[in-house]
């Protein structure tokens, strides 16, 4: 299984091939903009660059020299082992298995430890991964429009920027309709 990491250096090999441009090359054009802020870094590099969401991320970090350092690998594994530590501590075999099949939709997923959460991010959210009981992971969708069945609920109050949700007590449950979901999610992002 692919960790955030991993994921990241598969990020940054693939750069070129799928942008156009190396490292040195985006950081160079970001610097002659003069923007500062990361959400202006992003929004030039997908505008104006046709640069996919992930990589516009990565991008933006390396120019504000936040991409590589052992802090933000750190903080954003700390946020993830806090979500998962005392009672919720069993949860994280199933975090841990959907990270591995988001880690196979495509290699400009963003994967952004929130507090709480857990944002999976292409051109925008397509889902989130939340340890919201001692028993349960609930996976929110990004897929208004979608009709409900049993297992795939309305989102209610769970989170206000999914759609849909739903519960997981077991990575027994990371099945092939869930996965369907997730890749439903991820190809109208």
């Amino acid at each position: 299984m692919a960790s955030p990491e991993q994921m990241l250096a598969t990020m940054r090999s693939n750069l070129k091939e799928k942008t156009g441009k190396t490292m040195a090359q985006w950081l160079k054009l970001v610097k002659s903009s003069k923007l500062e802020k990361h959400g202006q870094i992003v929004k030039l590099l997908k505008t104006d660059h046709d640069v996919t969401h992930g990589f516009a991320n990565l991008i933006a970090h390396e120019a504000l020299g936040s991409g590589g350092t052992n802090e933000t690998k750190s903080s954003s594994s700390e946020l993830v082992d806090k979500q998962y530590a005392g009672k919720k501590e069993g949860l994280k075999p199933i975090y841990d298995a959907l990270l591995k099949v988001i880690g196979k939709l495509g290699s400009d997923v963003e994967i952004a430890p929130k507090k709480a959460y857990v944002s999976l991010r292409r051109n925008k959210q397509f889902a989130l991964i939340q340890p919201s009981t001692a028993t349960r992971i609930d996976v929110g969708f990004c897929m208004k429009g979608e009709p409900t069945t049993d297992r795939l609920e309305a989102s209610g109050s769970f989170n206000s920027m999914c759609s849909h949700r739903v519960r997981l007590s077991s990575a027994k449950e990371i099945d092939a309709e869930l996965k369907g979901w997730l890749k439903k999610a991820y190809s109208i992002s």
